[in-house]
């Protein structure tokens, strides 16, 4: 792909791995896991300590809401992100949260780990300059009527303020098709693989918006060569004020990194067996 001076595949190079508070992106599969919004302190902490248990390395929560409707629940801001930091002091996970403001980008990185930029600000070009500026890792998702081509671009405008920290999140497209919340495009996995050295992480919460679709195409992302997951975990789904129906309960959640290990242990064997 032309134009592509920073994130396209260089010949003879590795894949890029980023390095975040000893979690290593690029090396194995790596499980980011909460809730879709920080509503309060006990319900942002209980579902943190709950991922961590169950093998979840990094903890997203949404402070700032990017909603469809302006009456919809938009977060709780600093609030939001004072829970966050608590969270990770008490788990010792870091912390994934989004950014939707070129005028929040400084003082949100002070409290998150990593920048999410969002589906629908993908190409909001002074928001992924400024994201680039601040020094923190970011995880850019795949805007809904994006290609592949446009989707690295937006990657170029922040590699090209100096920070190669940069993870693809493929979250699913807008289509024809009205059964799932989104299309889920697992060939975007080996696509990106073959266009460029960044890692590439799934959302199939937003990308199917299906409980029952979450863990079937958690471990079909894997199998195509996914760099980690990120997915939505809610300690009492029934009362989430955003996405309940895409969030799993700890105890699926749990169930679904033990199938995932089983995965990854079969798949290590199959190619054990055939070097051998």
């Amino acid at each position: 792909m032309k134009d592509l001076k920073l994130t396209g595949s260089r010949p003879g190079a590795e894949r890029t791995v980023i390095d975040i508070a000893g979690v290593r992106i690029g090396e194995g599969l790596v499980v980011i896991a909460g809730p879709c919004a920080v509503e309060s302190e006990d319900q942002t902490v209980r579902t943190a300590v709950a991922v961590k248990e169950a093998g979840a390395k990094m903890l997203r929560g949404g402070a700032f809401k990017p909603r469809t409707s302006p009456y919809a629940f938009q977060g709780l801001g600093l609030k939001g992100l004072k829970i966050l930091d608590k969270a990770r002091r008490e788990t010792g996970l870091p912390i994934v949260t989004e950014v939707i403001d070129t005028r929040d980008v400084s003082w949100v990185g002070e409290y998150a780990d990593v920048l999410q930029i969002g589906a629908r600000n993908m190409q909001n070009f002074s928001l992924l300059r400024e994201a680039g500026k601040s020094g923190r890792p970011i995880l850019l998702k795949r805007g809904m009527y994006s290609t592949l081509e446009e989707w690295l671009n937006c990657a170029e405008y922040i590699l090209a303020e100096g920070n190669g920290q940069v993870i693809l999140c493929e979250r699913g497209i807008r289509t024809f098709e009205t059964f799932t919340r989104n299309t889920l495009d697992l060939s975007m996995i080996p696509a990106v693989h073959s266009q460029s050295h960044l890692p590439i992480f799934v959302d199939p919460s937003h990308g199917t918006g299906i409980l029952g679709m979450i863990e079937p195409m958690s471990l079909a992302a894997v199998a195509a060569g996914a760099d980690g997951l990120e997915i939505e975990v809610h300690i009492d789904p029934s009362s989430a004020l955003s996405d309940k129906d895409q969030q799993l309960r700890p105890e699926a959640f749990a169930r679904l990194m033990r199938r995932l290990e089983r995965q990854r242990e079969f798949i290590e064997e199959m190619y054990a067996r055939e070097e051998s």
